[in-house]
């Protein structure tokens, strides 16, 4: 089967490209800049940008099953052209659809439940990659500075999101459906530091910032206001969906979700 892979350069894209490939199908990778995407051997690297639908019309020709992004790719603002994308996919004969889902229902999930296309929305919750953002003063000082040291989150690995849209893309009964996907267990982010540093051989201390500070901490990054919020609600409001496990990784992919120590030995290097 041929598929075509929106975000095929982000946290989740990337895995999927691969595995779909590894599995033998014929795989499209679509990215905005085609310059910047490497991947492994028989993926076909196709330029287009969802906010301009007729530059990816061309590549949905003789493609089965399509994985969408619901957010620009370039400033994460909700996708608008959800519509038009739908439309696109049911004429060139698309049989399925998945939709990686970022925050509240936009354009995309809408067309999709209003077309002909078997289609599943995927809900991942918090990703381990964002434990990266440490690595910079684990490597430097030994050192975490963050706010919500406590929160808890059943953080789950993008393999394991794009494990479940593979399984969905290959498989049947799925269409209709809308999966919450986490991770195998209940962490806050002092246990996750704590893993870093075994998995590393070096004691990492972790200093809590009270919610100003790590405020602060995030304009410095350069992130905007609108994302700090975000931040602030999802890190000290933490909606119950975000820190309850759920076993969809394993229910659709036959196979239990990772753990974040495994994660750790993965990026371990970023950490050194």
């Amino acid at each position: 089967m041929k598929f075509l892979v929106a975000g095929a350069t982000g946290r989740v894209g990337r895995y999927l490209v691969e595995q779909l490939n590894a599995s033998g199908h014929q795989v499209l990778a679509l990215t905005r800049d085609a310059s910047k995407a490497a991947f492994s051997r028989g993926v076909e690297i196709v330029e287009g940008d969802l906010t301009n639908p007729a530059s990816i019309a061309p590549a949905m020709e003789g493609v089965t099953g399509l994985h969408l992004i619901n957010f620009n790719g370039g400033d994460y603002s909700p996708l608008e052209t959800g519509g038009e994308i739908i439309q696109l996919a049911e004429r060139a004969g698309v049989k399925r659809v998945t939709i990686l889902g970022a925050g509240e229902e936009t354009s995309v999930e809408q067309a999709a439940k209003a077309s002909s296309l078997a289609w599943t929305i995927l809900q991942p919750v918090e990703f381990m990659t964002g434990a990266l953002d440490y690595a910079e003063t684990i490597r430097s000082e030994g050192v975490v500075r963050q706010p919500f040291a406590n929160r808890k989150t059943a953080i789950v690995h993008e393999a394991d999101i794009a494990a479940v849209a593979a399984a969905v893309l290959t498989g049947d009964g799925h269409s209709g459906k809308s999966y919450v996907i986490t991770g195998p267990e209940v962490l806050t982010p002092n246990m996750m530091v704590d893993t870093i540093g075994a998995t590393i051989g070096r004691e990492i201390q972790f200093i809590e910032l009270s919610e100003e500070e790590g405020r602060e901490q995030w304009r410095v990054q350069g992130f905007p206001d609108d994302m700090i919020e975000f931040f602030v609600w999802a890190h000290g409001n933490t909606p119950e969906v975000g820190y309850t496990v759920v076993p969809t990784v394993e229910e659709v992919t036959g196979k239990p979700a990772r753990t974040f120590a495994q994660w750790a030995q993965e990026y371990a290097d970023a950490f050194k």
